[in-house]
């Protein structure tokens, strides 16, 4: 029986998040009525705790699995043509290098998967063979620096202004009339269940409120794991960023420069309005073990859980993390390597074992649809990920797409499709800085 959109009522779970805020804006672009859209989060939209809500994020075509060709493509367009979006994509670019022997075969793969996608990629990405040819794109760069370097610049990329881009989705479910939980009556508890035990008829939160719907969406990003068991297959990890402070002459001349991004240092973007630079490592990541025990687990198991930097501001991020920051400045921005960092943050997202998200029904309860798996390159999918997590609620997504999102047990998302397994943070000292706060309190 098909849905009707006009009297289903939905629950969004995580929805002040990238994949949640998504999902709320498409079921009221698909005609849902606003009332019957219930936003639950621990924060308000642009949830303090949700990955996305980041001063920026990269957005470029990469052919990770069988499907992100697609997304990819739909999401550029809604990023360059849909009134909501297009003010926060920033396309300046982005220079995609390496210096290794094992890097550069690898870049080159990526160039040709590009080429041979028969989507006229061949017309936005170009490969560069040498210091020359990446220095004409970036000449801000270091020659020194970037010794045996090769790259393809992609001029249909850039970086997404991230928070705003969430905020705005915030503003328009506002004005539409969508209706919202934060705090304790926002945060997951537990789902509902009618009498059979296995449909779910809505949520319970951490303060005891009850709300009700035909469908729950839980796309709680990093928290999912914890939040119900998902049998092992996402694993939340922290990557971390730094920011600096350029004068506004400094800020004027890297105005407009690509993100610049290798795979064995790290990454940054052009300042933003406030002349501040973001600048991130590039590592496996770093899990969180703890014993917890998630809705639907008959008892406590080993889970990577997140620390909120919103709940512990004074958080952040290791020792370890200080000196591959301050080596990737020193090689992206050597004439800033005495600008003191700020803003140092741990960034959690979820992996899964082949890096391709997880959307679809709980195969225990019905009604309850999972949106997550976000392997921390889902953000630019902010404007169409929704139109299709609304697919599956309505039981009509794309045949491709349900069997690489599907529920598949097993693998090993604690390493997925990166270089190694993540370290775990009770190895890395110096990120937690709790017996400081509480000593400054006294």
């Amino acid at each position: 029986m098909a849905i009707s959109r006009g009297n289903t009522r939905v629950i969004v779970v995580g929805g002040g998040g990238t994949i949640g805020s998504s999902t709320a804006l498409h079921l009221i672009r698909s005609g849902y009525t606003p009332s019957n859209v219930t936003v639950l989060d621990a924060y308000p939209i642009p949830s303090a705790q949700s990955a996305g809500n980041d001063l920026n994020k990269i957005m470029g075509i990469r052919l990770r699995n069988k499907v992100d060709l697609q997304l990819s493509l739909e999401a550029r367009d809604m990023w360059k043509n849909d009134e909501l979006f297009k003010p926060f994509f920033h396309n300046t670019g982005r220079l995609d290098c390496e210096g290794t022997e094992k890097g550069i075969a690898s870049l080159r793969q990526q160039y040709q998967d590009l080429i041979d996608a028969g989507a006229g990629l061949e017309k936005s990405n170009e490969w560069l063979d040498s210091e020359d040819a990446i220095l004409a794109k970036m000449p801000l760069l270091q020659r020194d620096n970037i010794k045996g370097w090769k790259a393809i610049f992609s001029k249909d990329g850039g970086w997404l202004a991230a928070g705003k881009a969430i905020n705005a989705i915030g503003e328009e479910l506002r004005r539409q009339g969508v209706k919202f939980g934060f705090g304790g009556a926002g945060s997951f508890k537990q789902p509902l269940f009618a009498e059979d035990g296995i449909t779910c008829i809505g949520v319970e939160t951490v303060d005891g409120t009850k709300y009700y719907a035909d469908k729950v969406v839980l796309a709680a990003g990093a928290w999912s794991p914890t939040l119900v068991d998902l049998d092992n297959q996402c694993c939340s990890k922290a990557w971390v960023y730094a920011m600096i402070q350029l004068s506004p002459k400094e800020a004027s001349e890297y105005k407009d420069s690509p993100v610049v991004y290798n795979g064995d240092i790290g990454f940054f973007f052009e300042p933003n309005e406030d002349g501040v630079i973001k600048v991130c490592d590039e590592f496996p990541g770093f899990t969180r073990f703890k014993q917890h025990q998630p809705f639907g687990a008959d008892r406590p198991k080993r889970i990577s859980v997140p620390r909120s930097h919103a709940k512990h501001p004074t958080d952040t991020y290791p020792d370890a993390s200080e000196k591959s920051i301050r080596r990737a400045i020193s090689t992206f921005l050597p004439r800033f390597t005495d600008k003191e960092l700020f803003n140092r943050a741990l960034c959690w997202c979820t992996d899964t074992a082949d890096a391709a998200l997880l959307i679809c029904e709980h195969p225990k309860w019905k009604n309850f649809i999972l949106a997550t798996g976000d392997s921390g390159h889902t953000f630019k999918l902010l404007p169409i990920i929704g139109k299709h997590v609304v697919e599956l609620v309505e039981g009509n997504l794309a045949e491709d797409l349900a069997y690489a999102w599907r529920w598949r047990p097993g693998g090993d998302a604690l390493k997925s499709r990166r270089a190694a397994p993540a370290k775990d943070l009770a190895d890395m000292p110096g990120w937690n800085h709790d017996d400081s706060s509480q000593k400054a309190n006294l």
